[in-house]
C-alpha cells in the first residue's frame, strides 16, 4: 500500500499549469489523498487500483490523467481513445459534467452513452468523434454490436465503482468490452472493495498495478453516525413524514419503484418538497429530479437501491432507510450518499418490531455499530437525532404513549397494525410475511383469538 500522508499541491503532481489554474478557479487547491496517490502513477502510464469510499475524490484522480492522455491526439469517428465505464446513468452524467471544464481547457471532446437516452443523438456524437467516452456497459454494448462504436483504439480504460458494476450483474458485459480494447492499454480501476468479482477483473485485465487505498474497504466512516429507530407500526407513517420535513437534503430509501412513487406523493401531499428516483423514470425526469435535489427545490429524495448507486450529491447530511436494505453491501452503498468529502452525516433506519433481529444481523455484517432508540411522533429525541419537524400540510398531533396492557383485537386493528383503516404507506404489510393464508394466521384456523402483540417500552416481541 502507498503512504498517502504527504499531500502536495496539484501542481506538484505533474499536472500542467492550465489544468491547475482551472482547479484553483473551481476552489480546488489541495488534492484529496486518493488524488495525491493515484495521479502521478496514472500520468506515468501505470495501471492503478484505487480503493476508497464514495466522495473521496476518485473522479478527478482518474479523470485528469485520462484527459491528458486523450489530449495527445484527436480521435477518429466512432473510435474513442479513452473510455470510462460506470454502473449507472446518473454517475455517467456526473463524471461527464465533472470532467468537462478541464476537457475544454485541454481541447478534449467528452461524450457519454447511457441507457434511457435517444440512440440517434449518441450515434451522431460518436460519428463526429469523441476523445473520452463515458458509458454504461449495457448501452455501450448495444452501440458496439450495431457498429456505431469501435473500441479498438482505446488506449486507457477506467472502471469506476467496479464493485457496484459487479454487484449489478455487469461483469460479463464489462469483460466483453475490455476484451475489445487495444491490447496493452492502461487500466485504472476504482472501487470500494477489491475482492470477489472485482479481483477477477484485476487479475485478468491489469499488469503490475499500483494499489492506493485511502480508506478501509467497508469500514464505518469516522464522520458518520448510525441509528436504529424502533417504532410502533401505527406511528411509522407519521415518523417518516416528520423526518422528511426536516431542513436540508434527505435521501429516503425504499425497496421498490411503486413504494418510491407512492411515498413521494404522500410526502408532497403533506407539504414536503419530495420526488422519486428509480429506474422506471425516463432519463430526462431523473436528470431534472437530481438537479432539483442539488439546488434544494427537492428536499426529500425517495430512491431505490439501483437508482441510488448513481446519486453523488454533496451536502446530504441524512440518509433514511424507510425499508431495510436486502444486504449489508446495499446498506453501505446507501450510507455512502452522506458524509461525503469529509463532511459529517447520519444514517437512520426505521425498524418495526419484527425486524429487530434482521437489523442487528445486517449491521453486524456491515461492520457498523448503531445506537438504538424508541421513538414516537413529535418526540424531542426524534427531533434531536434527525431534525424532524411538523409537516406543513398535516395537523399537529401530540405523541401518544404506548398502552401498557393488551388491547382487544379490534382495537389493535383500528390502530392500523393489522389491516385497519388508518393511513399507511402501501406495501408496508409486505415487510411482515403473512401466515396462514388470506384470513389470518394459525390462530384463526384453530378458531381461537389471535394474541395481541405486547405494547410496552420494549416494543413488540420480534420474530426476526
Amino acid at each position: 500500500m502507498t503512504d498517502t500522508a504527504a499531500r502536495p499541491s496539484f501542481g506538484g503532481l505533474g499536472l500542467p499549469g492550465a489544468v491547475v489554474a482551472k482547479l484553483t478557479e473551481n476552489g480546488l487547491t489541495t488534492p484529496f489523498p486518493i488524488q495525491s496517490a493515484a495521479i502521478p502513477d496514472a500520468l506515468a502510464g501505470r495501471d492503478v487500483l484505487g480503493c476508497g469510499r464514495t466522495g473521496s475524490g476518485k473522479t478527478l484522480a482518474f479523470g485528469l490523467p485520462v484527459l491528458l492522455r486523450a489530449a495527445r491526439a484527436r480521435s477518429a469517428p466512432r473510435r474513442p481513445r479513452c473510455l470510462v465505464l460506470v454502473p449507472t446513468r446518473e454517475l455517467a452524467h456526473q463524471v461527464r459534467d465533472a470532467l468537462r471544464p478541464y476537457a475544454r481547457v485541454l481541447g478534449v471532446r467528452v461524450g457519454d452513452v447511457v441507457g434511457g437516452s435517444p440512440y440517434g443523438r449518441q450515434i451522431s456524437e460518436l460519428r463526429r468523434g469523441v476523445d473520452l467516452l463515458v458509458a454504461t456497459p449495457g448501452r455501450l454494448t448495444d452501440l458496439v454490436e450495431q457498429g456505431a462504436c469501435s473500441l479498438g483504439a482505446v488506449e486507457a480504460t477506467v472502471l469506476d465503482e467496479a464493485d457496484q458494476m459487479c454487484d449489478m450483474g455487469f461483469l460479463p458485459q464489462v469483460s466483453r468490452l475490455l476484451d475489445q480494447v487495444r491490447p496493452g492499454g492502461q487500466v485504472l480501476l476504482f472501487s470500494a472493495t477489491l475482492d470477489g468479482d472485482v479481483d477477477t477483473l484485476v487479475r485478468r485485465y491489469t499488469a503490475d498495478p499500483r494499489v492506493h487505498s485511502v480508506d478501509p474497504p467497508v469500514s464505518q466512516v469516522a464522520t458518520m453516525e448510525h441509528h436504529l429507530l424502533r417504532v410502533l407500526p401505527r406511528d411509522r407513517d407519521r415518523i417518516v413524514t416528520e423526518i422528511a420535513a426536516r431542513e436540508g437534503g434527505t435521501i429516503l430509501f425504499v425497496r421498490s419503484k411503486h413504494r418510491a412513487d407512492l411515498l413521494s406523493r404522500k410526502l408532497a401531499d403533506a407539504g414536503v418538497p419530495a420526488a422519486a428516483l428509480h429506474g422506471g423514470k425516463s432519463q430526462s425526469v431523473r436528470t431534472r429530479t437530481l438537479a432539483g435535489f442539488r439546488e434544494g427545490r427537492v428536499r426529500a429524495l425517495v430512491a431505490t437501491d439501483v437508482a441510488a448507486r448513481g446519486i453523488h450529491v454533496d451536502g446530504v447530511d441524512l440518509v433514511l432507510n424507510v425499508d431495510l436494505p436486502a444486504g449489508h453491501k446495499d446498506y453501505l452503498h446507501r450510507g455512502g450518499r452522506t458524509a461525503r468529502a469529509g463532511k459529517s452525516g447520519r444514517v437512520v433506519s426505521i425498524v418495526a418490531p419484527d425486524q429487530r433481529r434482521r437489523a442487528r444481523r445486517l449491521l453486524e455484517e456491515a461492520g457498523v455499530r448503531a445506537a438504538q432508540h424508541l421513538v414516537a411522533p413529535g418526540d424531542a429525541l426524534l427531533c434531536e437525532l434527525t431534525g424532524a419537524q411538523q409537516p406543513p400540510g398535516l395537523p399537529w398531533t401530540e405523541p401518544v404513549e404506548p398502552p401498557q396492557r393488551r388491547g382487544h383485537p379490534r382495537r389493535h386493528r383500528a390502530e392500523g397494525t393489522r389491516g385497519g383503516r388508518g393511513r399507511r404507506f402501501a406495501g408496508e404489510a409486505e415487510e411482515r410475511p403473512r401466515r396462514g393464508g388470506d384470513r389470518g394466521g394459525p390462530a384463526h384456523r384453530r378458531g381461537g383469538r389471535p394474541a395481541a402483540p405486547r405494547q410496552n417500552g420494549e416494543h413488540f416481541r420480534g420474530r426476526g
